[in-house]
């Protein structure tokens, strides 16, 4: 059940979240290795990106790759947030009574790359789907799938069982990182509030609270891997499925890096905070309140 709870908690603030998951796509393929400057600016910033995909695009636009999303959401947060769920119910992450740091690091870490390797050929054309826009203001490789089942059937055709998880060394450092930032400093977080005495324990302030702080740091350690992973899922392929333009994931990492410096690695940072920081309080809230909701009825 905790797994069933987890994704319905993930699709539910996946809703909300998706034009935001769009608009960081389109940003952080914007001007891909191409130094600043070099390159024509269709998205000046998340407000202007949201406006702009909006006006050409149409509202439908903005939520391009909804079902890839959510189902996306379900199979990985299912299982991640499922997973961290019964390893904390087992009392694995307490030491003493209290919550452990190292230990809901590494636990959050092996969560999310379970749910990052099940999930990565769902994320593959949940990228591609939202990177396709009007001519106009494409960035970024157009891979024009009709659909989430057609761009599926397309890539096994074209490449096989092995193509659909073409990008998944990105997706386990990605997930692995935020995963762990994520899980980690919302346990804490939750213990922090709960000492402070600001809130009654049970009272769904303080989970809101948690994810709150936890989002901020989500967002900072996993942008870089963000935009990595971004490129690397939606970057051409030649007849075998080979990359071309990067070979994995320190490949693409390192010429990010060296053509757009460390800018480069946090472009969409503020979309990122707007789609991962709202997502992060949304799944989280979600997801402790309906394991209470759960165990009452129980």
């Amino acid at each position: 059940m905790d797994f069933v709870l987890s994704g319905t908690a993930a699709c539910g603030a996946c809703v909300f979240t998706n034009p935001l998951e769009v608009v960081k796509t389109r940003m952080q393929l914007q001007g891909e290795l191409q130094s600043r400057g070099s390159y024509r600016v269709y998205y000046r910033n998340v407000f202007h990106a949201f406006y702009t995909i909006g006006r050409v695009d149409g509202l439908a636009g903005l939520q391009k790759g909804l079902a890839p999303g959510l189902v996306y959401q379900f199979v990985m947060n299912g299982i991640r947030l499922g997973s961290y769920a019964i390893i904390e119910s087992s009392g694995y992450i307490h030491t003493n009574g209290r919550v452990s740091a190292a230990k809901t690091t590494v636990a959050g870490a092996v969560a999310g790359v379970v749910g990052a390797v099940v999930g990565s050929p769902v994320y593959l054309v949940k990228t591609h789907l939202q990177s396709q826009s009007t001519a106009s203001i494409a960035v970024g490789h157009q891979h024009k799938h009709p659909g989430m089942i057609l761009a599926l059937a397309a890539i096994y055709k074209e490449h096989g069982l092995l193509g659909l998880w073409r990008g998944s060394s990105a997706a386990v450092p990605r997930v692995a990182v935020g995963s762990a930032a994520q899980l980690s400093t919302f346990s804490s977080s939750k213990e922090f509030v709960v000492d402070l005495q600001v809130f009654p324990k049970d009272s769904w302030l303080v989970a809101l609270s948690a994810g709150m702080i936890s989002s901020v740091v989500v967002v900072m350690a996993m942008t870089p891997f963000d935009v990595v992973s971004t490129r690397l899922y939606n970057q051409p392929v030649d007849h075998v499925g080979k990359g071309q333009l990067y070979k994995g994931f320190p490949d693409c990492f390192s010429k990010t890096l060296r053509k757009e410096g460390l800018v480069g690695l946090y472009k969409g940072l503020g979309a990122s905070y707007f789609r991962l920081g709202p997502h992060t309080i949304l799944s989280l809230f979600f997801w402790d309140e309906l394991r209470k909701l759960y165990h009452e009825c129980r």
